[in-house]
């Protein structure tokens, strides 16, 4: 909505078109009056006004010291002037000063509303560029953070690029590091306040925590955060020449972990939340990244099950731990996949259940590494289940099965718990919704064969090998979704067969006998007459 200020030392002018002019047809919302100068300069310092139509002559300052001083100080606002015939040198002035027109007095309603709809509209027109240019601003920015994001993993990753190409990216992508640059590397990891946030609000969370830590680190050290490829979040810290002993490299354990501890404290004051952090030690920017990034990767791994916050050097951790348990329970009958593949979907419940009361446990130490190994545990039983009855696990669960697209469920034991069992739950869903289809397709598949094997020794066992199952269960099967045995079925189509034979052929009783499948005529006979109540003769003559 659209605000104006009508100023003219002869209120009578002002006020008339306060009252006259259809304002809300105009989609303006107040109108504002004043009859000087210096009022309106006090209207213009308390409101929004988006358009100022002031006449010229007024006594102490004019109308066009108000449009100066109003374009200088509030550059934004159209302003219009008022002016009769006999100040067309006016008019020139008001011209040299910019303003959007001017309006000749005695003041005609219409000229005056036309006047005022097109600078509205010009002014509608200003602010959906403006729009459009923020816009536009917010998603070139929004594309330079993914843009550095996906840079730092490459870089933790082990990418090697050429000098050059590397300086080019430090400067399209505004990274603060300087190449050869002494740095060392933070890894970051939420604990577990934050594990019932969603993937996006858990996004969030980390680059807020990210900000935190640029701010913290930032009157030191030149920082560049993002996420890092193993769900944890990355600063990069090189030395500051306008910091505090310029760009040389020194002492880090002192000040690195004076400045994690306050990082944490802002973090549980502003999130509420407890982080882990890893500190690497120093090495070169960019060439010694990938190498701090998997030893400080392996350090949060380790030590990845604490509960607690801590800040971690690198340096203090041993190349490996000294002794790790394995997580026998995975293993021990009877495994997931047997129960899975039994659709002993509670048992499947509680294996799981016993599997993550053991990681919980003191004596588990679980790490990161256990956390991948039962994520792998899982999605290995479910894509075997799954593949066995021919449906995709991505059916079932597009992103769930893909560590790639979401990686949040291996970020703590209680993610990856919530994880397995709504994994469980969908696979369970969708193989009971699947299970009437797959019964009906073996129904399909055991009568095609009846009907093209009928003059084979076909039976309820040679069948149930063709389609790998036993013959009692497919028997069972087949009476629970037909109401009639496979047997009777196998029986009915050779009489219909025989049936047809003997009406419109002229073979003997023997030849049909042996094109059914049957090995004596008597034994034929005996059949088609406890099913017609008649023998074969009989039903021809």
């Amino acid at each position: 909505m659209i605000e104006i200020l009508l100023v003219d030392d002869e209120s009578y002018v002002t006020e008339s078109l306060k009252k006259t002019i259809p304002w809300d047809s105009l989609n303006v919302r107040s109108v504002y009056t004043a009859a000087s100068a210096a009022e309106a300069l006090a209207i213009l310092e308390t409101q929004p006004v988006d358009i100022l139509v002031t006449d010229i002559r007024m006594p102490e300052m004019d109308g066009l010291e108000l449009a100066r001083l109003a374009g200088e100080r509030w550059p934004n606002v159209r302003r219009l002037i008022l002016t009769g015939h006999s100040d067309f040198e006016y008019a020139k002035k008001a011209i040299q000063l910019q303003v959007s027109g001017y309006i000749l007095k005695p003041v005609d309603d219409d000229e005056f509303m036309r006047t005022i709809l097109g600078e509205i509209e010009s002014l509608k027109d200003e602010w959906e560029e403006a729009e459009r240019y923020h816009r536009l601003l917010y998603d070139m920015k929004s594309d330079r953070r993914r843009l550095s994001e996906n840079l730092l993993s490459d870089l933790l990753l082990g990418r090697q690029l050429s000098e050059q190409a590397m300086a080019d990216k430090l400067r399209k992508y505004e990274i603060p590091l300087r190449l050869e640059a002494p740095s060392f590397l933070m890894l970051v990891q939420l604990g577990s306040h934050f594990s019932d946030y969603d993937p996006d609000s858990f996004d969030l969370m980390e680059y807020a925590v990210g900000n935190i830590a640029e701010e913290v680190l930032g009157a030191a050290y030149r920082v560049w955060h993002g996420k890092a490829p193993h769900d944890c979040l990355a600063l990069v810290a090189s030395t500051n020449p306008d910091g505090p002993g310029g760009g040389a490299a020194r002492p880090l354990r002192e000040e690195t972990n004076r400045l994690a501890q306050e990082v944490g404290k802002q973090v549980r004051s502003y999130l509420k939340g407890d982080i882990s952090i890893v500190i690497s030690p120093w090495f070169v920017f960019p060439e010694g990244m990938s190498a701090a990034y998997r030893g400080a990767l392996g350090t949060l791994f380790r030590h990845g099950g604490t509960k607690e916050a801590a800040v971690l050097f690198q340096e203090d951790d041993p190349a490996a731990p000294s002794s790790v348990r394995s997580l026998e329970t995975l293993y021990k009958p009877p495994t997931l996949i047997h129960l899975l593949e039994s659709k002993q979907w509670a048992a499947a419940e509680a294996k799981i259940a016993e599997v993550f009361g053991y990681l919980e446990t003191e004596k588990a130490a679980a790490t990161r590494e256990h956390l991948y190994e039962v994520y792998l545990w899982i999605a290995n039983a479910c894509l075997y289940l799954a593949h066995r009855h021919g449906v995709l696990v991505q059916q079932i669960d597009p992103a769930g099965f893909d560590i790639f697209l979401d990686r949040s469920a291996v970020h703590s034991p209680e993610r990856l718990r919530r994880w397995a069992l709504d994994s469980l739950a969908k696979l369970k869903a969708e193989l009971s919704d699947s299970d009437h289809y797959a019964r009906g397709h073996l129904i399909k598949q055991v009568q095609e064969l009846v009907t093209r094997d009928i003059g084979l020794d076909i039976s309820v066992k040679t069948i149930a090998e063709k389609v790998y199952l036993h013959p009692v269960y497919l028997s069972k099967i087949y009476k629970s979704e037909t109401g009639e045995s496979l047997g009777d079925y196998i029986i009915r189509i050779r009489m219909e067969r025989a049936l047809y034979l003997l009406k419109h052929t002229n073979k003997k009783i023997y030849e049909i006998t042996a094109e059914l499948g049957y090995q004596n005529p008597q034994y034929f006979s005996k059949m088609f007459k406890k099913h017609y109540g008649m023998t074969p003769n009989e039903y021809r003559d």
